[in-house]
């Protein structure tokens, strides 16, 4: 007896352990597979390279040039009989020049702070693109699951109906029924067929949808355990404090509104005055005819303050202005519906959770219920052909709704995560 019990629960453990092994390795391949994730990790690429370009205003522009010429004259005889001599011109220049910005009105250190920024944001919808993929993995792997299940239990109501034809007319014929009954539970079978038609459509438009999200052929097989628990805070204040600082759109909706300041101070300092220093070298050299070489350097340092450039960049002031306005207004509206998803998310984790409480008990009470119906009617007592369907549908009513409790819980843990931040590769740990 104690080997039995062992051995149920060994089985029982590398159930739970196996079904959250596949869930992650569904996971890592869906983010392999992810078309939106790969765009985004390029866009991250991307944005690192803007920081680079931005960086370079501040290091100086180094140009070098150089040719070389030659040029020969054939002369011919003129009217007179005289002839002209050839002549040959030859020459080369090269030349170095180097320009250093030393003040732009703190547009270069705007526009590298802004690029900075920028790879934040990239980062941030990466990581925001991820934590979809891993949310929409697990939603169509818990349906999976559930609806394996649907299918299961409406096979075994099937069987039990079609065992109960056969018990009822053999009893019909023994006199312990009437016609009546046996037609009762014949109805009541070809209800259990079309039910379970529809639970094998609604697998396999599940199973559609899961090979789509994660480019791997959907399991057969496996098992759910509503004990996988995800590390959530305990609390709705602590949740909102979590999303406050974690929450990806949040995240993005405080790095638009940084980089739009970013836009309007750049905006800003064309107007201010810029400064640079240009230095050039040049060497030439003609060898027409006695070599004649020449050297000059150019130390050249220029002011530019703009003026007036037809309205154009007070404009650009206003636009950016306004711009900034309303990524803050978009960051106050991000903050509020925050908060409100938040509260959503939670009342829905606690709720799912009290959902299971009840169908599990509905699911013992049916399945005490109906055995005693069961064995009741097979005894030939009292109990009515109805009764028994009624106890078989209340059965499997309950089975099915305690199965779909169980994924509508796994489910809002998942969504809780991902609505306070929390949900990564590292979750499934």
């Amino acid at each position: 007896m104690k080997i039995k019990i062992i051995f149920i629960f060994l089985s029982f453990l590398f159930s739970f352990l196996h079904a959250e092994e596949d869930l992650k390795y569904f996971v890592n391949k869906a983010i392999d597979n992810n078309l939106k994730l790969s765009a985004e990790r390029k866009n991250l690429e991307a944005a690192k390279q803007e920081k680079n370009i931005s960086r370079s205003e501040f290091l100086p522009n180094v140009t070098i040039s150089g040719d070389q010429t030659s040029t020969t004259s054939t002369n011919r005889i003129n009217q007179s009989g005289s002839t002209l001599s050839d002549t040959n011109l030859d020459s080369e220049s090269k030349s170095i020049s180097l320009e250093q910005t030393i003040f732009s009105g703190f547009k270069g250190l705007n526009t590298f702070k802004k690029s900075e920024l920028e790879t934040q944001r990239a980062t941030l919808k990466f990581k925001s693109a991820e934590q979809q993929t891993i949310l929409d993995t697990a939603i169509a792997y818990f349906d999976l699951i559930f609806k394996i299940k649907n299918e299961k239990f409406n096979i075994s109501n099937v069987n039990l109906f079609e065992r109960q034809v056969e018990s009822d007319s053999a009893r019909l014929q023994k006199g312990e029924i009437t016609l009546t009954d046996l037609a009762q539970s014949e109805s009541s079978l070809a209800g259990a067929n079309a039910k379970l038609i529809k639970a094998k459509t609604e697998l396999s438009s599940s199973k559609t949808k899961f090979e789509r999200i994660t480019g791997e052929k959907a399991p057969e097989t496996n098992d759910l355990d509503e004990t996988l628990i995800l590390d959530l805070p305990n609390s709705l204040s602590s949740s909102l404090e979590t999303a406050k600082l974690k929450n990806i759109d949040l995240l993005i909706s405080k790095l638009d509104y940084e980089i739009a300041v970013k836009d309007f101070n750049i905006e800003k300092s064309r107007l201010s005055p810029s400064a640079s220093i240009n230095f050039s070298k040049t060497e030439s050299k003609d060898f027409s005819s006695t070599v004649d070489e020449k050297d000059d350097e150019t130390v050249k340092a220029t002011i530019t303050w703009p003026l007036f450039k037809g309205g154009e960049n007070v404009s650009s002031i206003k636009k950016s202005l306004y711009e900034k306005q309303r990524a803050q207004f978009l960051l106050e509206d991000t903050k509020s519906k925050t908060a409100s998803e938040t509260s959503n998310s939670w009342s829905n984790f606690q709720s799912s959770k009290g959902v299971l409480t009840a169908t599990k008990a509905q699911l013992k009470a049916a399945e005490i219920a109906n055995e005693g119906i069961t064995l009741e009617y097979d005894s030939g007592n009292t109990r009515t052909t109805l009764e028994v369907i009624q106890s078989r549908s209340l059965l499997l009513e309950a089975r099915i709704d305690n199965a779909k409790a169980e994924r509508d819980y796994l489910i809002s843990q998942f969504e809780l995560a991902k609505q306070i931040g929390l949900l990564s590769l590292k979750t499934l740990n």
